[in-house]
């Protein structure tokens, strides 16, 4: 992240400039959070609909190894690794 600019050094005309450069680099950080966050929504229904499917054919949708995962998330015992477990 860049360092903050000593503001009184500025002119009003590289205040403007400097709210303006910040503005358009908010709109562009926000658009892709919402592109994001959709992909997201996306994913996540596609994972309800594979774990319901599982569910309506009798299979196991939570294995012990999910509820140990879970355990050792919640104990901060999580490896760095995410294909560990």
């Amino acid at each position: 992240m860049d360092t903050f600019p000593d503001l009184g050094s500025l002119s009003d005309q590289e205040l403007k400039d400097l709210i303006q450069q910040l503005t358009e680099e908010e709109i562009d950080i926000s658009y892709k959070r919402r592109i994001l966050h959709g992909k997201i929504d996306i994913l996540r229904a596609e994972l309800v609909n594979r774990l319901r499917k599982k569910h309506e054919g009798g299979e196991d949708v939570i294995t012990g190894a999910d509820v140990q995962k879970l355990t050792d998330i919640l104990a901060g015992r999580a490896g760095g690794d995410p294909t560990d477990g």
